[in-house]
């Protein structure tokens, strides 16, 4: 079993993740439908069953998180949205960073920490 820092820093990348992904289905209700709402809706329940994988203990769902979320922050970063952005786009985009920040220091900590 992991350290409970460790442990604690993958069930806080599991709540962004799922908390992220709720927000991103709900926009389904919020505005009206349309091709990108849809998208948005589906990156969402990507990343549900990301959070899902999250609350267990593999590390390949630790890679998934990172690659999803730096996937999504770099079409964020890369789309052609105004500037300034939104507040739920900055929101969105400083989640996604968080995830990757925190998907890499557990991958870090799993791979040089010693084991029992």
């Amino acid at each position: 079993m992991p350290p409970p820092p460790v442990r604690l820093q993958r069930y806080a990348a599991a709540t962004i993740v799922a908390v992220s992904g709720l927000l991103q289905i709900a926009s389904l209700w919020r505005y009206r439908l349309s091709e990108d709402v849809l998208l948005t809706a589906l990156i969402g329940s990507v990343y549900l069953l990301v959070a899902i994988g999250l609350y267990g203990r593999s590390r390949f769902t630790l890679f998934v998180a990172a690659g999803v979320s730096a996937a999504c922050a770099g079409i964020l970063l890369l789309s052609g949205l105004p500037w300034p952005w939104p507040a739920a786009q900055v929101l969105r985009f400083a989640s996604d960073l968080a995830v990757v920040l925190l998907c890499g220091r557990v991958l870090w900590s799993v791979r040089h920490l010693p084991s029992i």
